[in-house]
This record gives C-alpha cells, structure tokens and sequence, in this order.
C-alpha cells in the first residue's frame, strides 16, 4: 500500500489541535492567511445563471445576505461555446429579464436588463469586486468546441476574439452592451484529451495574449482562470506548468472525488487519505491532487481550492459503521428543503423541493436541516469530511458545513509556505440562507 505522505501526517496532526481549539473557542477557525499582502487570496463563487429560475436566487440575495461583502471574485456560468466561438447561452436570464430584484435599489432602466443588469449593479456597490464569465460548463457539445476550437491557431484566434468581444467588449446584442460588467474569462473546458494537450495550452496561451493586448489598450489588467480537474486521467492530459504561467489561477476541482454513480458510499471532498476507505491510495482524495499539481510546478498561489455547496446522497445502505463505504441500492430520492418529506409532493408538484430536483444530489441549504429530521451527523477525523446517517430510511449524504470549510482553510493558508490561493465554491445559491459557508470560507481566508 501507498504510506501516507509526511505532509498528510504534519497537516492531519495541526487540523487535529485546530479541531480541539475550535470546540472550546470557535473563532479560534478564523485562521488569517500569511503572506497575505503578497498574495491575497481569493474568495471566489460561482453564480448560476438559471438560479433565477426554480431555486429563486437572485444577484441581490448575494447583497442581502451580506455575501457580497466577502468575496472577492464572482464567476458567472456560463457563457455559451461553439467552435467558432462565444454565445449567449441564455438570453432572457442574461440580459433580458426585467423582474429581476433590484441590487441596489434602484430599478433597472434598459436597455440591459436581466443578471448583467444585476451584476452592473452589484459592482456598483462593490467596486473591488472581480466578476469573471466562465464559458463552456460539463456539456459534451462544449467539450467538443473546445477542443475543435483549440485545433488551430486561426481556430484559436477567432475563437478567443469572439468570446473577449462578446464579454469583456459587452457587444451583446444591437443596441445593448454589457462593457465593464466582466473583468476576466474562465475556461470550463471538461475535460481535454490527450489528442487536446498541447492545444490546449495554445488557446489558454492566445486568451492571454488578446486579452493582454486589450488591457493596454484600455489600461485595464484582465484576469484569465482555469477549471483544473481532480481526476489523474483528466490533469494528465494538461501542460499544467506551461498552462499555470498564462493564468491568473486554476480553479482546483476539489469535489466530485466519489458519488452516486458509484454503488458504495464514500466521501465525495474529503481532504486526506485513509487506510480505512477501500480506495485508499488511488488519489480521490485533495491532498494527492495538491501534491500533484504541486510536483508539476504550478505556483501554490495559482491553486484555489473548490467548495462543493452540495452533497451526494445513497439509500439502500445497511447500517453498519453509520453508512459509511457501505452498499447501496441506488441514489437518495429528493426531498423537500426543510427536509420534512419527499418530493415531488403528493400532487406531483416540485413546490418547496431542494432546489437541485436531482435523486442523490441536494443543496447545503436542505442538508444543513436533516440532522433534526432523524439524520445523525457525523465526522471523519482522519480524511477531514462529513457525512449524515438514517439508520431507519438506509439514507447517507456526504457534505460539507462550516467546520469541514474552517478546516480546510487552514489547509489551504498552511499547505506551503504563503498557502495557496484561496478558495471558491460550487455554487453559490445552494448555501443557506444566511451564507453561512461562504461566510465561514471568507473567515479563514482573512476577509472578515
């Protein structure tokens, strides 16, 4: 078997005494950053464009809850990708809508309305705040544009060229324009193969280069991120050092380590390794993914760590060691947001249903209520993570709450020396309603 790595043990043994303090003084897991000056980190989000729909969660309520006052970057997902180039993927949502809630208080008065509107507003009130728009997403049609894109260097060119001028230049549609919304680009490219390696750095690299060319043009300095996948067959098959030295950051994909398309129960972010898990040693874990973008020479400073908002859920499992890698019979059904009952309800309406709809994925804001609806919480000491248990249903999630976060913000301000990047979650609508998670993130991050 693989040992465990002397890093692992030193980090597992300081998280071990910051567990201790925190019982006994929880601010004691607001751990501020070093080299903060240096490198401020970066509390990021990501905000979904169709939020607005069924979940009802709005640019505003990152203003009302107070989230906005703590982060510093905002990727927006997503801009829509072809081959040729950018679109918008969905223009009502986007740019259109005019009964989106105020930010401000102010009403919009086009001819931009819609997210953008809300987004123009926010950075009103926040002028630091960096707003990126993330193209392309999970789809297999972006995928493949992405990679017919990056295939050549006229490819490259127009591609890169029509998304800065639909986003950054904001030539949206006729007579509207959404200039000075978007600060930076996110590439969501998931995932490329090993036909897309070096192409894959020439289009990051033709992204830096246009939009370096119009920052001294506009005096502008724009940002340039990365989505960075968890999984050894996807970051293999990126230049990851040669990719690092044209980006801003990658965002380090530090969730989606296991889930229900599995069949046994693990943790789907657990920050360490243990013995105790049947996959001990094959790296689905965060720490072995650090080490390895770390081992490939990418600045510790360009690694921002993700924060899944979400937890993966199986039934069916016996109840034996509280569920944990145990087997099941199938993904958790969905349930209300209070956590009360199933869904849909009886009258085969999704009314008051977490607000992913989704069998065996659900929000913070539902599992955050489950422990008083006959759920049992509990903590993986060794691999950082949490888990709830039903011993009467068979019903196990994997999640994660303001302590896993506390903890792995330690991690990330004392991984390396000057720490990481900072950190960001997925996404953002589905914390609670007071942002609880973000909230704690920004803590540990020194952006209290």
């Amino acid at each position: 078997m693989k040992p465990v790595s002397a890093v692992q043990s030193l980090m597992r043994t300081l998280l071990a005494a910051m567990l201790a303090l925190a019982v006994s003084v929880p601010a004691l897991t607001q751990v501020r950053g070093r080299d903060e000056h240096h490198h401020p980190k970066v509390v990021g989000g990501y905000f979904e464009e169709w939020s607005i729909y069924y979940a009802g969660y709005n640019v505003a309520n990152l203003q009302r809850n107070g989230v906005a006052d703590k982060l510093t970057h905002l990727s927006y997902a997503f801009g829509g990708v072809t081959a040729a180039g950018c679109t918008i993927a969905d223009s009502w949502a986007d740019y259109q809508s005019p009964y989106l809630p105020s930010v401000t208080g102010a009403p919009y008065e086009g001819p931009l309305y819609g997210n953008f509107a809300a987004l123009q507003q926010l950075k009103q009130l926040h002028p630091n705040l960096k707003v990126l728009i993330s193209l392309g997403g999970a789809s297999a049609s972006a995928t493949s544009a992405f990679a017919i894109a990056a295939a050549t260097a006229e490819g490259r060119r127009a591609f890169a060229a029509s998304c800065i001028d639909l986003f950054i230049n904001g030539n949206i549609a006729p007579g509207i324009s959404a200039a000075g919304i978007f600060d930076g680009i996110d590439l969501d490219w998931e995932f490329p193969t090993a036909d897309d390696k070096q192409n894959a750095t020439a289009l990051v690299r033709e992204f830096r280069n246009q939009l370096s060319a119009l920052g001294k043009t506009n005096h502008a300095q724009y940002l340039l991120t990365m989505f960075a996948p968890a999984g050894a067959q996807n970051y293999t098959n990126l230049e990851l050092r040669e990719i690092a030295k044209e980006l801003d950051y990658y965002n380090l994909q530090g969730y989606d380590l296991h889930g229900t398309w599995e069949t046994s129960t693990n943790h789907q972010a657990a920050l360490f390794e243990s013995r105790r898990d049947p996959d001990f040693g094959q790296g689905l874990s965060i720490e072995p993914v650090v080490e390895a973008y770390l081992a490939a020479n990418v600045p510790a400073h360009k690694i921002v760590l993700g924060i899944p908002l979400y937890g993966y859920g199986w039934t069916g499992v016996p109840d034996s060691n509280h569920g944990l890698y145990e087997s099941s019979t199938g993904a958790a059904p969905v349930l209300l947001a209070n956590g009360k009952g199933l869904c849909p309800n009886s009258d085969g309406s999704v009314a008051g249903c977490d607000p992913l709809l989704t069998p065996g994925v659900m929000a913070y804001s539902t599992l955050s209520t489950l422990a008083s609806n006959g759920y049992a919480r509990y903590f993986d000491r060794h691999r950082i993570a949490k888990w709830l248990y039903n011993p009467s249903s068979g019903t196990f999630w994997n999640f994660e709450d303001p302590l896993t976060v506390s903890l792995k913000m330690f991690y990330v301000n004392e991984r390396v020396k000057g720490g990481l990047g900072g950190a960001y979650v997925w996404a953002l609508k589905d914390d609670d309603g007071a942002g609880s998670v973000v909230k704690t993130m920004a803590a540990g991050l020194h952006r209290e």
